[in-house]
């Protein structure tokens, strides 16, 4: 349903997209990930027919967003990182305007406005100035009125940012809602626990190219699980240490009492770790296999935690760290 190929983009000096491609499967939640600056909004934008590429192509349901932007617009819903509503009307208000900006009859635009306010739980609050809504009911309302047209493709970027934990919820159950019925949806967003749970497959970003692509669970396994073992005794550290890099086949990191090493994917049962470290004699109060988060695999990625931005330099561990990983 999204294809790009090959995308780049100069803004003078910076170049914010070299060489991306991106595929999103129809009726599927793709969540593109990466530090500021990385060229998630900027590829978004070209996808969305509001910018030109410089080099490569991209498609939307088949038409070519270069040589038949129409096609594309007709096709696609987009909400940006900051809600466009107007706070002097009401909640309908707006969805009736959207409407007849979007060349619906007044009739068409009324039904089609109380059907979204109905479906997204906005009915109550319908006949209110929007000024009195909150945070999270507003972008609610934005991502509302970018569903007018019943859109094939609907682009969010960054759909969340600055609201409490309860409007982004009401944002991620309306997000579940359309991709249950059909809608493909390409999501940008700074937070790695939104895109865990909403996306079918990410896409992470860094320096205009995409670096890494997968379900989040494959990410997450492909830099593997992590053992921590808590002793009881600090002073037990070197015994466990050995046992651990046995088995591991890796030296273990010691953080106040706590020794963690990380493990290829079903390479040592818990078990065995158990029994091991009994038989040298090793006492502990804690013994764990944990899966690594997104952050994790984030930070391996990009050489940063999200949020971050991207520098026009990279240092060489960064680099390394990054090639390791998408290998």
């Amino acid at each position: 349903m999204v294809v790009a190929e090959a995308l780049r983009k100069r803004f003078g000096d910076t170049q914010a997209l070299d060489g991306l491609d991106l595929t999103v499967p129809a009726g599927t939640v793709c969540g593109v990930l990466g530090p500021n600056g990385a060229g998630k909004t900027t590829a978004v934008r070209i996808l969305a027919t509001l910018a030109d590429a410089d080099s490569g192509s991209a498609r939307i349901a088949g038409y070519d967003v270069a040589r038949h932007p129409d096609r594309v617009r007709e096709r696609i819903g987009l909400a940006g990182q900051y809600a466009a509503v107007d706070e002097k009307l009401t909640g309908r208000g707006n969805l009736r305007l959207f409407g007849r900006l979007y060349h619906l009859s007044r009739r068409d635009a009324r039904r089609r406005a109380d059907e979204l306010l109905e479906r997204f739980g906005l009915a109550e609050a319908a006949d209110r100035r929007v000024a009195g809504y909150s945070g999270g009911m507003r972008r609610r309302l934005d991502l509302v009125t970018s569903l007018i047209l019943r859109p094939q493709v609907l682009f969010l970027d960054e759909p969340t940012t600055g609201l409490d934990p309860r409007g982004r919820g009401e944002i991620w159950d309306a997000v579940r809602e359309l991709a249950a019925d059909g809608t493909t949806v390409l999501l940008t967003t700074q937070y790695l626990d939104e895109a865990d749970r909403l996306a079918d497959d990410i896409a992470v970003v860094d320096r205009g190219r995409v670096i890494a692509t997968g379900t989040p669970d494959r990410l997450k396994a492909s830099i593997g699980d992590r053992l921590d073992v808590v002793l009881d005794d600090p002073a037990a550290a070197g015994g466990a240490a050995g046992v651990l890099h046995r088995l591991a086949g890796a030296h273990p990191a010691l953080d106040a009492g706590r020794l963690s090493v990380p493990l290829a994917a079903g390479t040592v049962r818990l078990a065995d770790v158990v029994r091991e470290l009994d038989r040298a004699g090793v006492t502990v109060a804690d013994v764990a296999l944990r899966r690594p988060t997104l952050d994790e695999v984030f930070l391996r990625l990009t050489g940063g935690p999200a949020g971050t931005t991207t520098e026009t330099t990279e240092t060489p561990g960064a680099a390394r760290r990054r090639k390791e990983a998408v290998r």
